[in-house]
């Protein structure tokens, strides 16, 4: 006797854990620019340059980057850029892990505030949330097939289970050319630009990841005239291509997140040697889950007529699909400008992040809940401060149906702006955009398998003792595959015994004859 199994490829986390450190630098201004009065707008990057994976630990090293427009003193040069790095090496705590892992790391800038010591020194305070985890494939299996026993019967159950199908990370590079309009002078240099990924999408195909989406790009520039003017351009870029992914098909399931990984922005002379053409260098880093749905029918029990067969359960457990959703959710929100800041001539850029405050399983599907940070940057009337900042937060909470979710679920949902725009009304600033969700969740269902089964010769004393011949009345729980291993027969043989061509009903008369009499007699 052979038992066939069929093996379910599967992924699990090991391990997680989550640290913050916080980063302090004071920065002094370069005495080839002049005082600063105030900061406008400012952003940050983690960059890590290494991840070293240990026994039981995960050591992180790199930098904080942190880029600042400042407003400077004096009329020639109002507002400039500067760049600061602040260093780090920190220790994770991840139980289980050893060299060779495939560790999941990520990070984040919880908060950052920058302030002026004086006009020549900067103070720079920030708090980085780091995650890792340890993820590994395995194989869990359950038996769908007995060979070499011509006599046994078996019955069977359908599972659907949702295995690994493949598991990596890769890159997309985008690069890009924007040429000046016209009407805008030629660049001279570039004091602050903003590179936003939005609205990208990843659906597999026959051995390729066809992705899609749009990088939106603003750029504030010193201008290559007498009077140095500020200028800005804003470009939205969309792009396309496939990635290289083996074993993938299209009607897989994707479970893949994008993030803007790496972004330059250069300054290129036109073919008439002006400065005029922006060139973009993008790197998108992808983390790939694709999984392929099955139906399996797994035995759940076994017997024969000439021999004593018996089943080894035990418990695997595998994953299903439980929903894959997609939704948007439109914001729509006024921003005040203080009293104390200048009064807004003009929009120049608006730019927006998803912050995440809560994300709970409800009975009806899973809730999140938080806010879009929003930062408008404008010219003003004061040309003293020719530039300003207004910022705000937007709440938002929206509720991903999803029915059947258990604590046991597991689920990833990647939210992101698709939208976003901003108006002048009044004192006020009128924000519109639209926030799309992708829920992925699945159910960690557990099973007894059959993963054995003992088989001995019948006890003949103890078959003899039964009846050969039976007149059963049929119960209302009974299934006729129950009545045949019960009575050494098969179903088969009952259908053709009593001429049945329907399902048995309760209080049905059957004639049953004992198989295992034949079977020994003979």
């Amino acid at each position: 006797m052979e038992i066939v199994k069929k093996k379910i490829r599967m992924s699990r986390q090991r391990s997680q854990a989550m640290n913050q450190i916080t980063l302090e630098e004071d920065l002094n201004v370069p005495d080839s620019k002049a005082d600063v009065t105030g900061i406008i707008q400012h952003r940050a990057k983690v960059r890590v340059e290494e991840s070293k994976i240990m026994e039981n630990q995960i050591l992180v090293s790199g930098n904080l980057e942190v880029w600042m427009l400042c407003l400077a003193e004096g009329e020639q040069h109002p507002v400039y850029r500067l760049q600061a790095k602040l260093p780090f090496s920190e220790k994770l705590n991840l139980e289980g892990a050893k060299p060779g892992d495939n560790v999941s790391l990520k990070w984040k800038t919880e908060d950052i505030r920058i302030s002026l010591i004086n006009s020549r020194k900067i103070s720079i305070q920030a708090l980085v949330t780091f995650e890792a985890s340890v993820e590994e494939l395995y194989d869990t299996q359950a038996a769908v097939e007995v060979k070499e026993m011509p006599d046994v019967s078996v019955r069977t159950k359908k599972i659907e289970p949702l295995s690994m199908a493949v598991q990596k990370k890769d890159i997309f590079r985008i690069k890009e050319e924007i040429s000046l309009s016209s009407n805008k002078p030629n660049i001279g240099e570039i004091l602050w630009d903003s590179v936003q990924l939005r609205s990208w999408d990843v659906r597999p195909g026959d051995g390729v990841l066809d992705i899609r989406g749009e990088l939106f790009v603003f750029v504030l520039y010193a201008a290559d005239d007498e009077n140095g003017s500020r200028q800005w351009i804003e470009s939205a870029l969309p792009f396309q291509g496939q990635i290289d992914c083996t074993g993938c098909r299209p009607e897989m399931v994707p479970d893949i997140e994008v993030t803007l990984a790496e972004r330059t922005l250069e300054v290129r002379p036109d073919y008439d040697g002006e400065e005029r053409i922006l060139q973009l260098d993008a790197v998108l880093e992808l983390d790939i889950r694709i999984y392929e749905e099955d139906t399996v029918q797994i035995l759940e029990d076994v017997y024969a007529p000439s021999k004593e067969l018996t089943p080894i359960f035990g418990e695997e457990s595998y994953e299903s699909l439980l929903i894959r959703n997609y939704a948007k959710s439109r914001i729509s929100d006024r921003i005040r400008i203080s009293e104390n800041s200048p009064r807004l001539l003009q929009i120049c850029h608006c730019r927006g992040e998803v912050k995440v405050d809560e994300i709970a399983k409800t009975e009806q599907g899973i809730k999140m809940e938080g806010a879009i940070e929003i930062s408008v940057l404008y010219i003003t009337a004061d040309d003293e401060h020719p530039f300003a900042l207004v910022t705000g937060m937007i709440p938002f909470s929206h509720l991903m149906e999803a029915e059947g979710i258990t604590s046991e679920c597991r689920f990833h949902l990647h939210p992101q702006i698709e939208q976003l725009s901003a108006s002048m009304s009044g004192e006020e600033v009128e924000i519109k955009g639209t926030l799309s969700l992708n829920l992925f969740a699945v159910r960690i269902m557990h099973q007894n398998c059959i993963l054995d089964i003992e088989e001995k010769e019948l006890d003949l004393k103890k078959l003899q003792e039964r009846p050969g011949i039976v007149c059963y009345v049929v119960q209302p729980e009974d299934t006729l595959w129950d009545i045949a291993k019960k009575y050494y027969t098969t179903s088969e043989h009952i259908r053709n015994m009593n001429h049945l061509t329907e399902e048995i009903r309760a209080g049905q008369k059957l004639l049953i004859v004992k198989s295992a009499v034949l079977h020994t007699a003979s």
